[in-house]
């Protein structure tokens, strides 16, 4: 799997016509330039790293025929691989073997689907899982966030919402042109009142799950980070209740926070 860190951008709508014409020029530059393209990518890629640059080159290309063929089949796809209300197939960032991932993990396979990951993981054990990518393109099926992890004495800060029963880890979304720096520190501000340390920021890793009080398929994609603060810890109105909490109390957190707690209870922090 290629991850791919960059700032994503929802699609613009576009004009149909528009759509249609690019279609058509792409494929003639396909056809015309592709074979040409080709044989020098790989003339290029033995001869400047050899068998390894080689596979390399073909890797990439693997892959974006396998985007092209999310998108491409995407309809047929989501008739016969996964169950209503799965996440669907066509985003054109993502692999068919991410998606088929994402909905393993929900459990929303169909008989056919399960069929084929099964295949592929007797090819190469966990393919589809280890195929997600959380890189992907926003899209109405995943919510994207940024989360604050902080944990001392192997208890994780973790805050309630007004009117909320489940606790989660402090953060929130971006703003419009705003960096994850930016915006976690923006949020903690806003529902913690401290400072985090923006020189002292460390990702931590990516996190994904059924998004609570949502539909089936509805994901969320969280995005952590670890950074020392200043100040003093205080809710602030939008938050009910802020506690830390221990690996034992982890059903007290959403599901995407309990993947949290579970990576640090494997680092022995929790």
């Amino acid at each position: 799997m290629i991850r791919k860190v960059k700032t994503s951008a929802p699609d613009k709508k576009s004009n149909p016509l528009i759509g249609v014409l690019l279609f058509i020029i792409s494929l003639i530059l396909l056809v015309i330039t592709g074979p040409i393209g080709f044989l020098y990518g790989i003339l290029h890629s033995l001869f400047k790293g050899g068998i390894t640059g080689l596979g390399e080159y073909l890797l990439k290309i693997a892959i974006s025929i396998d985007q092209l063929g999310n998108v491409l089949m995407q309809h047929l796809l989501n008739l016969l691989w996964i169950r209503k209300g799965g996440y669907p197939f066509g985003n054109r960032d993502e692999t068919i073997s991410s998606a088929l991932g994402r909905n393993k993990k929900l459990g929303m396979l169909t008989g056919f689907g399960r069929g084929i990951d099964s295949f592929l993981d007797a090819i190469d054990p966990n393919h589809s899982l280890n195929s997600i990518d959380y890189y992907v393109e926003p899209s109405p099926r995943i919510i994207d966030k940024l989360a604050w992890v902080r944990v001392e004495n192997k208890r994780i800060l973790c805050v309630r919402s007004q009117g909320k029963e489940l606790f989660y880890i402090p953060g929130g979304k971006r703003e419009k042109g705003e960096s994850d720096v930016m915006a976690l520190s923006r949020e903690i501000r806003e529902e913690l009142q401290v400072k985090l340390d923006t020189g002292s920021f460390t990702f931590l890793e990516n996190f994904e799950a059924q998004a609570d009080s949502m539909p089936a398929g509805i994901l969320v994609r969280m995005r952590c980070y670890e950074s020392s603060y200043t100040g003093t810890l205080q809710p602030d109105s939008e938050i009910a209740e802020m506690q830390w909490l221990d690996y034992n109390e982890r059903e007290k957190v959403s599901k995407v926070a309990q993947l949290v707690f579970d990576y640090l209870k494997n680092q022995g922090r929790l």
